[in-house]
C-alpha cells in the first residue's frame, strides 16, 4: 500500500502565502486521490510542485513528486508513475528500471539498485519515494527489483525511529505474493520433472514467507488500522489460493502437501473471522481505498464454498458500490457493479452491461474487456451467438488495447495469460467455426492475435514488429499457408491456398493427441537414434493421415509450405510426415511462422552470405553454471562444421572456444554487420526463457541478455540479421511447449529467418547438412529449398537416413 506525502508546517516567513496555497493544494489532491478523482488529483499537484520548485523547498518537491507517482498509478499509469519517482529520488539515470521490456538482465539491474540506495541520504521523504518506487516496480511486473529496493530500505528504515515500516513490510508481503502467482502460473507451462520439483519449492517458499510477512504485520503494535486491514485481506486472499493450489498437488499424489496443505486449510477461518470482526475499518478508509478492500474481501469469502459466505460476499459488494457511487468514480462504480455480476448468477446480465458501460466511459479497457468476456459467456449459454460473436470480438480488441498501451501495464494480463486470456481467444474462435459458413479469414486473424500475445508474453516484451502472411506483397514465391489450431475437443485445419482461396476442416481432438504424443515420445527418447525406422514410419504415417490427407487436394504437388502451429504442435518436425511412400519433406520446402506473422520476406542475396561464425568445440567453463543442463559435452566436429561455413560465405569472421567469450561476441555483433549469425555450441529452449539458453565459453547467455545484446546490432542496422543459425541445440524434453523458445530466440533477434533444431542432433552429420545448406544458398536457392536439399543429402546417405540426423531442423520466419 503506497503512503502519501502531507506537508510540514515549516514556512519561510516571506514566502508563507505561497508555501499555504501548496500545502492548501497538496491536501487538496490528497481528498481528490481519496475519492476516486485520480485526474484532478494529478493536476492539482502538478500546480503544488511548481510552487515548492519556486521557493526551492526539496522535502516539498519530491513529496509532490511522489503524490503524483500515486494518481499515475491510479490511473494505471505505472511507466509514467516510475519515472515520476525516478525523477524525484534523482535518480533519472537508472530510467531502463522502468522500461516494460527488460533492458539488462535482473541480478545487474539489482546490484545497480543497491549500489544507488546505498550513496543516498535517507530522510524521511526520500524513504517515501523509495517505497513507492518498490511499489510501482511490483506493478510493472518487475519483481525481483521491486523485492530488492523494499528489502533494501527496510533494513536502513529499522534504525530511523520516526519511520513506521508496517507500510514497507506490507508492500514486501505483495511483492512476495506476486512471484509466488508468476511461479505458479509459469508451473503449470512446465513438463520437465527436474523444473517442476524446483518450482514446487519456489512456491511453497514464496507463499509461506508472504504469509509470514502479513503476520507481522498484523501482530505488530501501533500498526496503523487501514494497514493491518490490507495485510488481513491479502493474508486471506492468499491462504485460499495457495490452499486452492495445494488440493491440486496433493490429489495429483504429492503426499509431503497434504500435510502443508492441512495446516494452511486451518487458518481460513480464523483469518476471516478476524476480518468480520474488524467490519468497522473498512468504512473509516478513504473511500477508493474502502472500495478496493470491500471488493477483495467479497472476492475472498466467494472463493469459500459456504453459503453463508456467499451471502456475506454480496453484501460487502453492495457496499463498496455504494461508496464507489458517492465517490462519482466510474472506475470503483465499475468494478463493484462486475463484481456483483460474478456473485448474482441469477441477475448477472444487467450488472455486467452497468459495469461495461461504466468502464467504456472512462476509457477503462482493462476492465471492459473483462465484462464483455463475461457477457459473451451469458449469451452463449443463452443461444444468442451473433451477440456472443460480437462480445468476444469487443473483448479481444481491448485486450490488444491493453497489451499495446506501452505507458501502462497489466500484471493480471501476464500472470495469468492461460487460464484468463487464451479461453477468450479461443471461445471466440470455437463460435466462429460453429457458423454454417464460417469467416475463415477472421480465425485466421484470431489465431494470429493469439499466438503473437503468447509469445510477447513469453518474452514479458512490447509489440513484436512482425507483418500478417496475407498483408505480404510482392513475393517471388507465393506459399500454402497451413494453420493448425487447437480448440480443446476439435483440432481445425485452415488452409490458404497460393491462389488465396481458404479451406477448412475440424478434427477430433482425442485421436489426434493421441498420435502426435507418441511422434513426440518416440523423438524425445533417449534412444531414439537406436529406434526403428518402422516403428517412426507408422506414427508420422498415423498423423499425416489424420493432419494432412484431409487437406491434400488444396495443395499444390510441390513447393513451399509454411505452418503456423499451435503451441502443442511447435515441437513436431512437419517435415517427418509420411504419407505412405515419401516423407512430406521430399515434395515441400517447409517453414514455420511466428503466429502466421513474419518479418517481411526477403531474398539473401549471394554477396549478403557473410557471416559471424561462433563455436566451442571444447568442453567450456560455462557448462559447469549452475542452471546448465547436465548433458553438455565437447562437440568434436564444430572444427569441421565452422571450417565448411566459413568456405561458403565472404569475409566471415570465426570465434572459435577461448575467443568466443560473451565479452567479445557483443563486441563484434555490435560493431560489424553481419548478415548471417551462425551458432554451433549448445543451447536449450524451454518453455520458460529464463532456462532457454546458449553456451559461450565463459558463461550460458539468456535469452534476456541474447535480447540486449542484438537489440543494440538492430539500432545500428534495421536489416542486420537475415539469417539466425543455431545448430547444436535441442528443446526441453517432456515439454510440448518449449518450442517457444526457439519462436522467442527468433523474435528477440529481430531475425528474418532462423534455422534451429528440436534435440540434439549428432555433430558430425549436422556439419555435413550445414555444408549443404550453404552451397545451396550460395547457388542461389531460398531458405525453405537449402535447408530441404540439405536435409535430403543426409536421408539420401546410408550412415545418415535414420530421421534422428535430418528430421529435426526447423526453418522460422521467411522462406526466401
Amino acid at each position: 500500500m503506497s503512503q502519501p506525502f502531507l506537508t510540514s508546517a515549516q514556512t519561510v516567513n516571506k514566502e508563507v502565502q505561497q508555501q499555504k496555497e501548496a500545502d492548501l493544494l497538496t491536501q487538496r489532491g490528497q481528498k481528490q486521490l481519496d475519492i476516486g478523482q485520480a485526474e484532478s488529483a494529478f493536476e492539482t499537484w502538478q500546480k503544488a510542485t511548481k510552487i515548492y520548485q519556486k521557493l526551492h523547498y526539496e522535502d516539498g518537491i519530491i513529496g509532490s513528486l511522489i503524490n503524483q507517482n500515486l494518481a499515475l498509478q491510479a490511473l494505471g499509469l505505472h511507466y509514467r508513475a516510475c519515472n515520476t519517482l525516478l525523477s524525484a529520488l534523482k535518480l533519472d539515470a537508472n530510467a531502463s528500471l522502468c522500461a516494460t521490456t527488460p533492458q539488462q538482465p535482473t541480478d545487474k539491474m539489482e546490484k545497480l539498485l543497491t549500489a544507488t540506495i546505498n550513496k543516498q541520504t535517507l530522510s524521511p521523504v526520500k524513504l517515501l519515494g523509495l517505497h513507492n518506487l518498490g511499489e510501482v516496480l511490483r506493478r510493472l511486473g518487475k519483481l525481483d527489483e521491486s523485492k530488492k529496493v523494499l528489502e533494501e530500505i527496510l533494513s536502513v528504515a529499522k534504525w530511523i525511529p520516526s519511520v513506521d515500516t508496517s507500510g514497507i513490510l506490507l508492500s514486501l508481503g505483495s511483492t512476495r505474493q506476486d512471484i509466488y502467482k508468476q511461479a505458479r502460473n509459469q508451473y503449470s507451462e512446465i513438463e520437465e520433472p527436474v523444473f517442476q520439483k524446483e518450482f514446487v519449492n519456489l512456491i511453497q517458499q514464496q507463499a509461506l514467507e508472504s504469509l509470514d510477512i502479513y503476520q507481522q504485520v498484523i501482530n505488530t503494535l501501533n500498526t496503523p488500522k487501514e494497514v493491518q486491514l490490507q495485510a488481513q485481506l491479502h493474508r486471506l486472499s492468499l491462504l485460499l489460493d495457495f490452499d486452492k493450489w495445494l488440493a491440486v498437488e496433493s490429489n495429483l499424489g504429492n503426499t509431503k502437501l497434504a500435510s502443508l496443505r492441512s495446516t494452511i486449510t486451518q487458518q481460513i477461518q480464523p483469518a476471516v473471522d478476524l476480518l468480520l470482526k474488524n467490519n468497522s475499518v473498512f468504512s473509516q478508509l478513504p473511500a477508493s481505498y474502502s472500495v478496493y478492500a470491500k471488493l477483495n474481501f467479497a472476492r475472498s469469502l466467494n472463493n469459500i464454498p459456504d453459503e453463508q459466505f456467499h451471502a456475506q460476499a454480496i453484501k460487502y459488494a453492495e457496499s463498496a458500490l455504494q461508496t464507489a457511487k458517492s465517490t462519482n468514480s466510474q472506475r470503483l462504480q465499475s468494478e463493484s457493479f462486475g463484481i456483483l455480476g460474478k456473485l448474482k448468477l441469477e441477475q448477472s446480465q444487467p450488472y455486467f452491461e452497468e459495469a461495461l458501460g461504466l468502464a467504456q466511459s472512462v476509457h477503462a479497457w482493462d476492465l471492459a474487456y473483462q465484462w464483455q468476456q463475461e457477457l459473451g459467456n451469458l449469451y452463449k449459454k443463452q443461444g444468442k451467438y451473433k451477440k456472443a460473436l460480437q462480445a468476444y470480438s469487443a473483448a479481444i480488441e481491448n485486450v490488444t488495447l491493453v497489451r499495446n498501451n506501452l505507458l501502462s501495464t497489466n500484471t493480471d494480463l501476464e500472470f495469468s495469460f492461460q487460464e484468463k486470456v487464451e479461453p477468450l481467444y479461443r471461445e471466440y474462435m470455437r463460435l466462429l467455426l460453429a457458423d454454417f459458413n464460417p469467416n475463415l479469414s477472421q480465425v485466421i486473424q484470431t489465431n494470429e492475435r493469439l499466438q503473437i500475445a503468447q509469445l510477447e508474453n513469453y518474452l514479458q516484451c512490447g509489440r513484436l514488429d512482425l507483418v500478417a502472411l496475407n498483408e505480404l506483397k510482392n513475393l517471388a514465391i507465393i506459399p500454402s499457408i497451413i494453420h493448425i489450431i487447437d480448440l480443446g475437443n476439435s483440432i481445425e485445419l485452415v488452409v490458404q491456398s497460393p491462389d488465396k482461396s481458404l479451406h477448412h476442416q475440424s478434427l477430433e481432438a482425442k485421436l489426434v493427441r493421441l498420435h502426435a504424443d507418441k511422434v513426440l515420445q518416440t523423438l524425445q527418447d533417449q534412444n531414439f537414434a537406436q529406434t526403428k525406422n518402422q516403428v517412426i514410419l507408422d506414427y508420422s504415417q498415423a498423423l499425416y493421415n489424420l493432419l494432412i490427407a484431409p487437406i491434400k487436394r488444396y495443395l499444390p504437388p510441390d513447393g513451399t509450405l509454411v505452418f503456423t502451429l499451435d503451441t502443442s504442435f511447435q515441437s513436431l518436425p512437419i517435415g517427418l510426415l509420411h504419407d505412405g511412400k515419401d516423407y512430406l519433406l521430399k515434395h515441400y520446402n517447409i517453414a514455420e511462422t511466428l503466429g502466421s506473422k513474419v518479418r517481411q520476406p526477403k531474398l539473401l542475396p549471394k554477396k549478403q552470405l557473410r557471416a559471424l561464425i561462433a563455436g566451442l568445440s571444447k568442453f567450456s567453463p560455462s557448462f559447469k553454471a549452475p542452471n546448465a543442463p547436465k548433458y553438455l559435452t565437447q562437440l568434436a566436429s564444430v572444427l569441421e562444421e565452422v571450417a565448411n561455413v566459413k568456405e561458403q560465405t565472404n569475409s566471415s569472421l570465426l570465434l572459435l572456444n577461448e575467443e568466443f567469450t560473451y565479452k567479445r561476441f557483443l563486441e563484434e555483433v555490435s560493431r560489424k554487420n553481419f548478415p548471417i549469425i551462425h551458432l554451433t555450441t549448445h543451447a536449450q529452449f524451454s518453455s520458460l526463457p529464463q532456462l532457454t539458453m546458449f553456451f559461450s565459453w565463459d558463461k550460458p547467455i539468456n535469452l534476456l541478455e541474447f535480447d540486449s545484446l542484438l537489440k543494440q546490432k538492430n539500432q545500428i542496422n534495421e536489416d542486420a540479421i537475415e539469417l539466425l543459425v543455431l545448430s547444436a541445440c535441442q528443446t526441453a524434453k517432456g515439454n510440448k511447449r518449449s518450442a517457444l523458445g526457439i519462436a522467442g530466440s527468433a523474435a528477440q533477434a529481430g531475425a528474418r529467418s532462423t534455422v534451429a533444431t528440436l534435440w540434439r542432433v549428432d555433430d558430425k552429420s549436422t556439419a555435413l547438412l550445414m555444408k549443404e545448406f550453404y552451397k545451396e544458398l550460395k547457388n542461389g536457392k531460398i531458405k525453405a529449398e537449402a535447408l530441404r536439399l540439405a536435409q535430403l543429402s543426409l536421408l539420401s546417405n546410408p550412415d545418415y537416413s535414420h530421421p534422428y540426423y535430418w528430421a529435426g531442423f526447423l526453418l522460422i520466419g521467411s522462406w526466401l
